[in-house]
C-alpha cells in the first residue's frame, strides 16, 4: 500500500508498567523501529545513509494515549510520511487494537535530516522525496488500515 507501512505487534509483557498497561517509552521505540523499517523498505537503510553520510535526528514528538495496550493484545502499527519541507519532515504513526480497529494512540514526530559528518541540517534529496508517497490525511491512512487483513 503506497505511502503506508504497517506492521503487526503483540505487546510483550515486559512492555507493561506499574499500571498494568503498556509503557509510555514502548510507544516511542515502536515509533524509532517501525520508521526504520518503513525507511529501508523504501531503499534507505543504515547502508545507504552511510554511504551518502546522512542521517535523520528527532527534533519533537507528540503522542496522544487514547486507550490503553495491555499484554498479550495484537496491535496494528501504521507509519507514513506527512510531508517534506527543505530539511524537516513530519512523520505520523497510529497505533490500533487489532481486533476492533479502535486507536489506541496517534503520534507524530518531526525529523531533521542531516549531514552525518558535522551533524547540521542539510537540504533533503530529491531521491529520497521520490522514495516516499505523503499522506497529508489521517483519515485516509486510518481507512486504508482498517481494511488491512491480519
Amino acid at each position: 500500500m503506497r505511502g503506508l507501512f504497517t506492521q503487526t505487534l503483540i505487546a510483550p509483557e515486559q512492555a507493561i508498567d506499574v499500571n498494568g498497561h503498556v509503557n509510555n517509552l514502548e510507544y516511542l521505540r515502536w515509533m524509532q523501529e517501525i520508521a526504520t523499517a518503513h525507511s529501508a523498505a523504501q531503499g534507505w537503510d543504515l547502508a545507504r545513509y552511510q554511504q551518502t553520510r546522512t542521517s535523520w535526528v528527532i527534533r519533537s514528538h507528540a503522542i496522544e494515549y487514547l486507550r490503553p495496550a495491555f499484554a498479550g493484545e495484537t496491535m496494528l502499527l501504521g507509519t507514513w510520511i506527512a510531508g517534506f519541507g527543505e530539511q524537516m519532515s513530519p512523520r505520523k504513526y497510529l497505533f490500533l487494537r487489532a481486533d476492533d480497529r479502535k486507536i489506541l494512540a496517534r503520534a507524530e514526530t518531526l525529523w531533521v535530516y542531516v549531514d552525518a559528518t558535522i551533524g547540521r541540517p542539510c537540504l533533503i534529496p530529491e531521491t529520497f522525496r521520490e522514495a516516499f508517497t505523503v499522506i497529508a490525511d489521517e483519515a485516509e491512512a486510518l481507512q486504508r488500515m482498517a481494511k488491512l487483513a491480519l
